[in-house]
C-alpha cells in the first residue's frame, strides 16, 4: 500500500507521517526528500527548479518501485498554487502505485487557519527549508487538495488533535476500522 498524506505547509504531515510510517513499518518519503535538492541548487518556481524536482522524483519513485510489494510507503505532499504541477504529482503517484500493484490511500490533513498559522511559525521548522511565514498561506485554503487519483480518500481535521491522535485515526482508517 501507499499512503499519501496531503496538506498545507505546517499542518503536521511529516510529524504525523513518522508515527504512521513507524506503526506500519513503512518507508517514509517526505516531500522535502524530493524538493530539498531543488531548493538548494535552483531558484524556487523556476523551470530549473521543476526539472530538478522531476529528476529527483524519478529516481526516488524508481527505487520505490523496486521495493517489495509488501513494504508500505508513506508519502507526504503539499498542494501548490499551480494546479498543473499538482496534477503532474498526482499522475506520478498513481503510476507509482500501479507499478507496485498496490492500493493508494489519500489522506487530506487540514486544520483551522489560526492553528495552522501557529504551527507554521513553530521555531522547530527554522533551518529546515520548510515554510515558516504564515502570511504565505493567506490564500492557502483555496489550494485544491488533489486526491482523485487515490483508491480511498480520508479527510481529517486535526485542529484539536495531537500528532499521535491524528496518526491513530489514520491507522484505524487504513486498517479498515473506520471510514
Amino acid at each position: 500500500m501507499i499512503v499519501e498524506l496531503n496538506g498545507l505547509a505546517g499542518v503536521g504531515k511529516l510529524t504525523i507521517g513518522r508515527i504512521v510510517a513507524q506503526s506500519l513499518d513503512a518507508r517514509l518519503i517526505d516531500n522535502h526528500t524530493i524538493y530539498d535538492p531543488a531548493f538548494a541548487t535552483t531558484d524556487f518556481g523556476s523551470e530549473e527548479f521543476r526539472k530538478t524536482v522531476r529528476a529527483v522524483r524519478a529516481i526516488v519513485f524508481d527505487r520505490a518501485t523496486h521495493l517489495p510489494g509488501s513494504t508500505p510507503i508513506l508519502l507526504t505532499i503539499a498542494p501548490g498554487r499551480d494546479r498543473n504541477w499538482g496534477e503532474e504529482w498526482q499522475d506520478a503517484i498513481r503510476r507509482l502505485a500501479d507499478a507496485r500493484g498496490v492500493p493508494l490511500y489519500g489522506v487530506h490533513l487540514r486544520c483551522a487557519p489560526a492553528e495552522l498559522a501557529r504551527r507554521i511559525a513553530d521555531p522547530g521548522r527554522a533551518g529546515t527549508r520548510k515554510l515558516t511565514d504564515a502570511a504565505v498561506l493567506a490564500h492557502g485554503a483555496e489550494r485544491p487538495v488533489l486526491l482523485d487519483h487515490c483508491d480511498r480518500r480520508f479527510d481529517l481535521d486535526i485542529t484539536a488533535l495531537s500528532a499521535a491522535e491524528a496518526a491513530e485515526a489514520i491507522l484505524r482508517w487504513v486498517r479498515g476500522e473506520a471510514g
